[in-house]
Order: C-alpha cells, then sequence, then structure tokens
C-alpha cells in the first residue's frame, strides 16, 4: 500500500497543510480517507481529479469531509466528457443531508447522490476495492470512526478524531503503520471524548504493538515538536510528525 498525506492539519487548515486528508493507493486502486477544508486543491499534486475510486470519511465535521461539495462541482458540472458516473462514498448516518445543506444551492435535492453513491457506515468489516475495511466506533462528540485497512498481509490503522478508547487500540493492533490523531497537548487540555495528545497517541501505539507511529491532525495553535517528544517518551517504536506530501510504503 501506498499512504499520501494530502492535508494534515487539524480543525482548520495551516500555512503548510490542508485539513485531514490521506490518499491509499494499491493495485490501481485510489482510495482516498477524509477530504477535509483545502483538500481537493491539494489532491491534484498526487491524483487526477477524476481518478478516485472511492472515499471513506471517519466522521462529519467539516474538517474532514466539506470539501466533498466541492468535489460535487468537479464530477456533477465536468465540463469534458459529461457528468461522472456515482462514486461510493462511504460516511456516517446523514452524510449526504450533511453535504446537501453544506453546498446550500444544488440544482435539486437528490444532485450529490448523481454522482457520489453514498454508503452508511457501521461497525464491522467490508471491503473496497482491494482492501478489506475494518471499521469501530470511537470517542468523539459526533458519530466517528477509526479504520484498520488490510491488504496484502500489511496494515494501517487511522483513528480519525478521537479521545482515549479501547476501541482504538484494537483497531491499531500490530499494525505496520498507525495514523494518529495527537490535537492536544499533554498537560494543557483535558477534555474528555474529543481527542488525543501526543502522549496518549504514543501510549496506544505502544499498548496496540503497533510498528510505526504518525502522528496527524495537530491544529496550528498547537506545537507538535511537544507531542512528538511526549509520544517518544512512552512509546519506543519509529514516531515522526506528519507532513503535507509525505509518502508512506506500507
Amino acid at each position: 500500500m501506498k499512504l499520501t498525506v494530502v492535508g494534515c492539519s487539524g480543525s482548520f487548515p495551516s500555512m503548510e497543510s490542508a485539513c485531514s486528508s490521506y490518499l491509499l493507493e494499491a493495485d490501481g486502486f485510489r482510495l482516498l480517507l477524509d477530504m477535509g477544508n483545502g483538500a481537493l486543491g491539494e489532491l491534484q499534486r498526487h491524483c487526477g481529479l477524476y481518478d478516485l475510486d472511492a472515499v471513506l470519511l471517519s466522521h462529519l465535521h467539516a474538517d474532514h469531509c466539506i470539501d466533498l461539495c466541492g468535489y460535487f462541482v468537479v464530477r456533477y458540472y465536468r465540463p469534458d466528457g459529461g457528468r461522472c458516473a456515482p462514486m461510493p462514498v462511504y460516511g456516517p448516518a446523514g452524510t449526504e443531508r450533511r453535504l446537501t445543506v453544506a453546498h446550500a444551492d444544488l440544482p435539486h435535492e437528490a444532485a450529490m447522490s448523481e454522482v457520489f453513491d453514498f454508503r452508511t457506515l457501521t461497525p464491522g468489516t467490508m471491503t473496497i476495492g482491494p482492501f478489506t475495511v475494518h471499521t469501530e466506533l470511537v470517542s468523539h462528540p459526533v458519530e466517528a470512526y477509526g479504520f484498520r485497512i488490510e491488504h496484502g498481509g500489511r496494515t494501517l490503522t487511522y483513528s480519525g478524531d478521537t479521545g482515549p478508547c479501547a476501541a482504538l487500540e484494537r483497531l491499531a493492533e500490530g499494525a505496520d503503520l498507525f495514523l494518529c490523531e495527537a490535537s492536544f497537548t499533554h498537560g494543557k487540555e483535558d477534555i474528555p471524548d474529543l481527542h488525543l495528545n501526543g502522549r496518549e497517541a504514543g501510549e496506544h501505539a505502544r499498548r496496540a504493538g503497533a510498528g510505526r507511529l504518525v502522528l496527524t491532525h495537530i491544529p496550528p495553535w498547537t506545537d507538535p515538536d511537544i507531542s512528538l517528544r511526549d509520544a517518544q517518551k512512552v512509546y519506543d517504536g519509529p514516531v515522526e510528525v506528519a507532513k503535507a506530501g509525505a509518502v508512506y510504503e506500507i
């Protein structure tokens, strides 16, 4: 599997990065994990506008899904070749309604579904292209999912947004790469069931026996070096901070 960080900023785009979006490729299939603010522009550095095969949304906060409104325009009003066929979009219940309300001015109420084939996520296991995807609810104020994605004997775990929870450790057990949010700073923010800090991300990675930890979803007002040091104090494996454009072979 090839993982490209399209965007990794938390809550809102930074000067260096769009919000959460990660391109996962294998066997010629392109799966996009989340499409937050600014991601559509950055995606074009790594993939043609019409080359995605599916989108998988962890939850419906704007910094993880809102650029699908722009992508609707790309697929619906395609100037060359006509309107695109519906592409699978996997998301929590209400994804179509959320994007319809956000866009606010569609040709008609069901226009989104003409180019997106909306499929509702539930906890469990499914196949998306060549990938086996395990989903579990994680700890966040809205319906939110973490993902364990397997292909060719290798595993990627993506936390989405979550506070500390046992579900995340199950998803990350033995993962080759654990892409984990670290929005908070240890000793500074302490809001239950919302986000992780660097230390908590490291603790989850250690207990899960993950092979490599990449910290992501760090907001512009959070110092990533502190999050990195805090994770390294509790996790002995390789750990780094995600950067836009970084590529990982899994």
